[in-house]
């Protein structure tokens, strides 16, 4: 199996500026209002300006991120520190649906076999209202963890695995895992999903932490498998062991 990874981070920092703004008498500047981007959706709108820096650079590089934007706010020289503050808790509060866990043989599967195990996850969207901005937050799947319900587990890991054509069950992936013991276990599959957010149609900015959801149990029976040897067939001995009608081997 490939080694636990861990997704890239996003190599930028950001920030944001309110346009016409005199810091020193913190109101705006009428005249330049005039030609900046037009705030249409409340009386209270105000247009702000998008930075993006790579975070090596120290001091940073500040770029600007076109079109202008606007908030709206009766102070809106908080209202954005207030939204990142609290996207976190947000993002982690949504209705995001867990990747589902598939599993090759399913529901039953062999003692001391390989047991094919891939997820099944994909990105959602959202809209959500957060100081009286609205805010579009995207959730997009990229790590996963499954929890076996042996005691074992695998992950956090960047593979979702994958399926295999029924002739090849019982092959190892790398997401696969063998039982050495019979009986019902409980499968879980965490999906850990990374989130980007906008305000008012602004710039994708990334939400820090993760997002981790599990999905529902999912109960793997396992047996095991008995072989035998015999000397002729059903046809020559149709009371041979194994053959219809004959009496069941005792234990």
């Amino acid at each position: 199996m490939d080694s636990p990874q861990s997704p890239p981070e996003d190599p930028n920092s950001y920030k944001v500026e309110y346009l016409c703004l005199d810091e020193g008498q913190n109101n705006f500047d009428v005249a330049c209002l005039a030609g900046a981007v037009k705030c249409t959706e409340g009386e209270d709108g105000r247009p702000v300006r998008w930075f993006s820096s790579l975070k090596a650079f120290q001091p940073p590089i500040w770029t600007q991120m076109r079109p202008d934007r606007c908030v709206y706010s009766e102070k809106p020289e908080d209202v954005m520190e207030r939204i990142a503050q609290e996207i976190q808790s947000k993002f982690e509060q949504l209705p995001v649906l867990a990747g589902d866990s598939v599993a090759q043989p399913n529901p039953h599967t062999l003692r001391g076999a390989e047991t094919n195990f891939y997820a099944e996850a994909s990105e959602q969207s959202f809209t959500v209202d957060m100081f009286g901005q609205s805010v579009s937050i995207i959730a997009k799947p990229v790590q996963y963890q499954w929890n076996y319900g042996d005691g074992t587990s695998f992950g956090p890991t960047t593979v979702m695995g994958g399926p295999l054509p029924q002739d090849r069950w019982g092959e190892k992936t790398r997401t696969s895992h063998v039982y050495t013991q019979t009986g019902d276990f409980q499968v879980v599959l965490t999906t850990h999903f990374q989130g980007a957010y906008s305000v008012n149609n602004g710039p994708p900015l990334p939400i820090p932490g993760q997002g981790h959801f599990n999905s529902p149990p999912q109960t793997i029976s396992v047996w095991r498998s008995v072989t035998r040897n015999y000397a002729d067939d059903c046809i020559r001995n149709p009371q041979g062991q194994g053959c219809p009608g004959a009496a069941p081997r005792a234990p």
